[in-house]
């Protein structure tokens, strides 16, 4: 009986000294979690810049697309390979 508690306490003793000094101990489970939140600010400000990205393209592509609609209708221009056509209402 007395050898089968010392065994349990060597393999118990071996189970700790695992969970502190092994590969997946708690230093490297600590040191990971440091990197897991250093990755997650860096994460959080490329999504910010990228939120801000894409609210500047699509103000580009909004801005080009009113540009060329008033230029269109206001002053007439055409684009390259374009005719333009005219229907006018008879005057009565």
């Amino acid at each position: 009986m007395r050898y089968i508690t010392l065994a349990l306490l060597v393999l118990i003793g071996l189970v700790h000294a695992e969970l502190w000094f092994g590969k997946g101990g708690v230093p490297r489970v600590m040191d990971l979690q440091g990197k897991l939140a250093l990755q997650k600010v860096g994460n959080d400000a490329a999504r910010a810049r990228n939120a801000q990205l894409d609210a500047e393209v699509r103000d580009l592509k909004e801005g080009l697309e009113m540009v060329e609609e008033r230029a269109r209708y206001e002053l007439g221009m055409v684009k390259p390979d374009e005719i333009l056509v005219q229907v006018s209402t008879p005057r009565k």
